[in-house]
């Protein structure tokens, strides 16, 4: 057994055996760190028995997937042989059936071109394959803009107020913005992730952390949208009001079927997450230490596999009030974001809510414990050292198993998907370079000690683009930092919109002219991980990073410089004029940056809500976890007056005037 058997191994898993750092030099994946990931994606390499047996596993396909995809109108190509098959048999989605001749062609079976979208279902004899037919590109921006440039509001759901809220945004929080904003021009909210976090431990709230992607955090979810102000007071005055009414209030009937209904369609996927979270809250309140389900007792870490071992079943018995009440739960904010898309479309917008689909899950977390096949609980999701992280980094997340996905016909990322778009006009993919490779760190190795392993994003480009055909939903990807060649040209060609965001649009130093900045690309002044308009102004960034000790050396200088270079960009852009104002006093600078970045030819511009109220302070601080109130900040205005606010409609005004 040699280093060229292990690194061989490697390649054919999908591992990449060297990459570029963020300087341009070449690095190599060591054999140590090679043989951790590939033992961690189930492929032993301590012997030569081993290494046969992996490569074995890694090896051509030598039957039939669960599931292939296709671009309408190209060639149907399967991968193995079917035992000589000639024809198969094509069942549509709408019932009809035709008969397909293949041809082999080296290792592939060729059939036909097909030119009907959707899910269909061909069978050679007693085995069949799902033929995934996607439409060449997503729905995009200008299919909603209908001609127009559009803009929209992106902000953070925690941070949006309104009477009785508890003390936390909410999905009515966000109707009330979207209903403000429509009434200015604005088609669109972007929103901070909705992920289901943890509802026995509230401390966890990294919404870039979530417990699972495929439900939804109930602390956003409103009563009131489904059982209406009256009942809702009603219940808070006197809980046992319905019991002793003289008559039966028979209204509850028709929303008890339709949670019936959400249950029964909800399947396994949501009885294990409901499972998983009263499990939670049993062992966190008995036993705090055992706050990750592989420290709970054996019988119940193996998700939902073992139902019939006595202790579980006794559980289930036990706790069914309370695993009810997690789907129950989970109704209940499904209903409310149902509610407020709905209320989004109904004052106008075209798009809607655009939902955030964060890159990973809590290897602790719901979708970790109940689908464990599904993850690659072993590696760790992170970014390759770079010039402002030496060491690398490491997010504690869990990625797909690429075996898996095509063991399951792409289940769980299709499920995943459907999810974000569900009750949204689009979805925002984090990191959406994970879609072609991932950097992946061996549980409790160095963050440096990784390597990028390879996905499958010819087929997760056709699904994203079927899928967002039978969503109506347009798809946008966050593609900032160290992106793949080609990459872009690809989300391009799918319809999938990059991100431009004001900080990075430069050219040697200076900011590149609006003008210039990409047509199939979402133009921001900012993101929730970078300073507003105002901070960055200021120069508040600095300042707070500095009282961390994460600032670098000439930061001040710098800033100094930038702002000159910056305040002459929107002069030239035409929307700033005579002299720049001191640093503390951003307000003319917001009111520049707005309009600088909605002179773009986007289709959409993006403002985040705290640069229309012209704050200082940033969501999240990148580097911190609680040395800074990350994901905490809570706006003043209440979100049904927020545009009220004479500042924030004049911004909204500047927007509307500079939309090309």
């Amino acid at each position: 057994m040699s280093d060229d058997d292990i690194r061989q191994l490697a390649r054919a898993a999908g591992l990449a055996e060297s990459w570029t750092d963020a300087l341009g030099i070449p690095q190599q994946v060591s054999i140590v760190s090679l043989r951790r990931i590939l033992d961690a994606l189930g492929l032993p390499t301590a012997t030569s028995a081993d290494i046969d047996a992996s490569r074995q596993k890694v090896g051509p396909p030598t039957s039939l997937p669960p599931l292939v995809t296709m671009k309408v109108g190209s060639r149907l190509t399967l991968p193995g042989r079917v035992g000589g098959a000639a024809r198969g048999q094509l069942t549509y989605e709408d019932g009809s059936v035709a008969t397909l001749r293949f041809s082999m062609r080296g290792d592939r079976l060729v059939g036909p071109a097909l030119d009907r979208v959707g899910y269909h279902r061909l069978e050679f004899g007693d085995r069949h394959v799902t033929v995934a037919v996607a439409p060449s590109r997503c729905v995009t921006v200008e299919d909603r803009a209908e001609g127009k440039h559009l803009w929209g509001v992106a902000a953070q759901i925690y941070s949006l107020r309104r009477p009785g809220d508890g003390g936390i945004g909410d999905a009515t929080a966000v109707r009330e913005l979207a209903e403000g904003a429509a009434r200015h021009g604005a088609d669109a909210i972007a929103l901070s992730p909705v992920h289901s976090l943890f509802a026995a431990d509230p401390g966890r709230y990294g919404p870039y952390s979530p417990s699972s992607r495929l439900f939804l955090n109930p602390l956003f979810a409103d009563p009131e949208i489904v059982f209406g102000p009256e009942r809702v007071a009603q219940h808070r005055r006197d809980p046992q009001s319905w019991e002793q009414a003289a008559l039966v209030d028979w209204r509850p009937s028709a929303l008890a079927r339709a949670f019936d209904v959400f249950v029964r369609e909800g399947g396994d996927l949501l009885q294990g997450h409901a499972l998983f979270e009263a499990l939670h809250g049993k062992w966190l309140a008995s036993e705090p230490a055992l706050g990750s389900w592989r420290d709970w007792p054996p019988a119940f870490r193996q998700g939902l596999t073992p139902l019939d071992d006595a202790d579980m079943a006794a559980f289930v018995a036990a706790e069914s009030a309370a695993i009810r009440f997690h789907q129950y739960l989970q109704w209940l904010a499904a209903r409310s974001f149902e509610a407020a898309q709905t209320a989004a479309v109904d004052a106008g917008m075209k798009i809607g809510l655009i939902s955030d689909l964060a890159i990973g899950m809590d290897r602790a977390g719901s979708h970790a414990w109940s689908r464990q096949g599904d993850l690659l609980l072993g590696l760790n999701i992170g970014a390759p050292p770079d010039e402002f992280n030496r060491a690398g980094q490491d997010w504690g997340l869990s990625g797909f198993s690429p075996q898996a996905l095509v063991a399951t016909g792409f289940d769980p990322f299709l499920s995943t998907v459907r999810a974000a778009m569900r009750y949204a006009g689009g979805v925002r993919i984090d990191h959406i370079m994970g879609l072609q490779r991932l950097w992946l760190v061996p549980e409790g190795a160095s963050a440096a000690d990784g390597a990028y392993l390879e996905y499958p994003l010819d087929d997760f480009l056709r699904l994203l683009a079927l899928e967002s055909h039978r969503h109506g939903a347009v798809v946008i990807g966050e593609d900032l930092g160290t992106v793949p060649r080609g990459f872009r040209r690809r989300l391009t060609q799918t319809g999938i919109a990059g991100m431009d965001v004001m900080w990075f649009e430069r050219n040697r130093g200076s900011f590149r002219a609006p003008t210039r900045w990409r047509r199939d690309a979402v133009s921001m002044t900012s993101t929730h991980d970078l300073p507003t308009v105002a901070g960055w102004w200021r120069g508040c960034d600095i300042d707070v990073r500095s009282a961390l000790g994460l600032s670098a050396e000439g930061e001040v200088a710098e800033r100094q410089s930038d702002r000159r270079r910056l305040w002459q960009a929107f002069a030239a852009a035409g929307t700033a004029e005579g002299p720049a104002p001191a640093p503390d006093d951003p307000a003319p600078a917001v009111d520049a940056a707005l309009g600088y970045v909605a002179s773009s030819p986007a289709p959409l511009m993006l403002a985040p809500v705290e640069d229309l109220l012209g704050l200082s302070d940033q969501p999240n601080l990148p580097g911190t976890i609680d040395q800074h109130p990350n994901w905490r900040r809570r706006l003043e205005p209440p979100a049904a007056k927020l545009f009220d606010d004479p500042a924030v409609a004049r911004r909204a005004a500047i927007i509307v005037a500079r939309r090309p």
